[in-house]
């Protein structure tokens, strides 16, 4: 069995729509969009598919980035897009389609971007 490499490409958040743009150009195919928290900052990484290679875009973000969207080179980012918008409070500027913080319901804002809590034995969340 052989693995396929990955490639991650680091880039700046300015430097996203163009990013984005040349894989479209090139002819791959968006694969997702995932977004993860580490420490006080955001990795989104924007995956895409061409003939079995993928290819990555990461940016690093604060709470307080605006990203770009891409949905209008992708319609279909916009349920990635809305989804860390939901989760992590990813502010995303420029979605086709914008829920307005309604498309994941939760009982907690933007669960995944909150500070970490901790809980010491005896209490309850």
């Amino acid at each position: 069995m052989t693995t396929q490499e990955q490639t991650i490409i680091p880039i700046e958040v300015g430097n996203l729509f163009g990013g984005v743009e040349q894989f479209r150009n090139e002819g791959y195919r968006l694969v997702q969009i995932g977004c993860t928290k580490v420490g006080d900052v955001f990795e989104i990484n924007y995956s895409f598919d061409k003939d079995f290679v993928f290819k990555n875009l990461r940016i690093t973000v604060t709470a307080e980035t605006e990203v770009p969207s891409i949905s209008g080179m992708y319609w279909g980012a916009f349920v990635y897009e809305n989804e860390m918008h939901d989760l992590f409070g990813i502010q995303v500027r420029g979605m086709n389609i914008d829920f307005k913080g309604t498309f994941i319901r939760t009982k907690i804002k933007n669960p995944f971007g909150i500070p970490s809590v901790t809980i010491t034995k005896g209490e309850k969340p």
